[in-house]
């Protein structure tokens, strides 16, 4: 548990669910975009994304409040080739796109064997790694990223100057057993993450951050009001390779779905691009399958190097985590719980957790 959640406190899934649901609803979202946006929310916090989790819920009420986040709507479809989509998210909330999305992904996958889809101008997806699991479970190979074309935090590698966001990506690799789950950012931490440092008084581990004069800092205010920038993977030494990581996303997100910087898009918006590949449309799941179930193995009784007790996959942990919510409670630290109930009092929601 991270140190900003160190005085968590455990929830019942369902009950918490429903009361975020319900404050939703009362923000003026209908039920099931409340409930896509609760669902999300929820899981990356039982995954342990806890800088995407509940933790948002405030400020994306406030987006609903302002109009930032739209309350009705449908995505407009721009182009439809059966196994390429593109929509225009017109700022619906980017859980229930990207929900959307994979329902589409389901519907023609069977027919296509790769179903690609983008999404121009939604509002905020949360953790995408919450997306996968519906995914892998049914022995599909997905990748999604996302990118805020009106957003920046990131500067190129060389440059002092923010021009990215951390440009996260993702993939599901279905095995035999849990699913490797892998959830990258392009930068080495998240602008979320530096605010809540920043609101907590807390310093990062180690200069993940360049103030505006370009030199490295382990404050994360240099990033949030300072003028500086997060540094890309590979940091001061490798930072190209972060770099080139979203320069890939930014044309997949940006370039593919047709709104990006050049735009000058103004306000919260994000842009997806979602693959969806079938196993069988290749050599097969079967085949797929044995592959990486034996890949997996083959890493996890890799000899440890001193110090590491033993060798994991990416999603391992978030997926012990999720069993373990599922069964004791969701943490939430005390500054999140209470940060929730202020809202639901605000907005007239009875709480049916404590």
């Amino acid at each position: 548990m991270s140190k900003v959640q160190a005085d968590a406190t455990l929830w019942p899934r369902a009950a918490l669910e429903g009361d975020v649901i319900c404050l939703f609803v009362a923000a003026g979202l209908s039920e099931p975009k409340a409930g896509s946006v609760a669902r999300t929310l929820i899981l990356a916090d039982m995954m342990g994304h806890a800088t995407h989790g509940l933790a948002l819920a405030p400020g994306y009420v406030q987006a609903l409040k302002t109009g930032d986040m739209a309350r009705d709507g449908e995505p407009e479809v721009i182009s439809d080739r059966g196994a390429c989509v593109a929509w225009k998210g017109h700022r619906l909330p980017g859980a229930w796109l990207v929900e959307r999305g994979i329902d589409l992904a389901l519907e023609r996958i069977a027919a296509c064997g790769v179903f690609t889809l983008t999404i121009a101008g939604s509002h905020h997806t949360g953790a995408l790694a919450t997306y996968l699991p519906r995914l892998t479970e049914r022995g599909l190979l997905p990748i999604l990223s996302c990118s805020g074309p009106a957003a920046a935090g990131v500067a190129p590698f060389g440059g002092t100057r923010s021009l990215f966001t951390p440009n996260p990506i993702a993939a599901g690799i279905p095995t035999s057993g849990d699913p490797v789950l892998l959830d990258i950012s392009a930068s080495i931490t998240t602008n979320n993450r530096a605010k809540q440092l920043v609101k907590a008084g807390q310093r990062f581990p180690a200069p993940w951050v360049l103030d505006a004069q370009g030199l490295p800092t382990d404050d994360p205010a240099a990033a949030v009001s300072g003028g500086g920038s997060l540094l890309p993977i590979g940091g001061l030494d490798h930072g190209h390779k972060g770099y080139g990581l979203a320069l890939l996303v930014e044309a997949l997100t940006q370039g593919l779905s047709g709104l990006g910087r050049h735009s000058r898009p103004s306000g919260t918006l994000m842009n997806v691009f979602l693959q969806v590949i079938d196993p069988d449309a290749f050599g097969g799941r079967a085949s797929f399958e044995a592959e990486s179930t034996w890949l997996v193995e083959a890493c996890r009784t890799n000899p440890p190097r001193p110090g590491v007790a033993k060798v994991r996959v990416p999603g391992e942990h978030a997926m012990s985590q999720q069993r373990i919510a599922q069964a004791q409670g969701v943490p939430l630290s005390r500054a999140v719980a209470d940060a929730l109930a202020a809202c639901m009092v605000e907005h007239g929601v009875v709480r049916t957790t404590a």
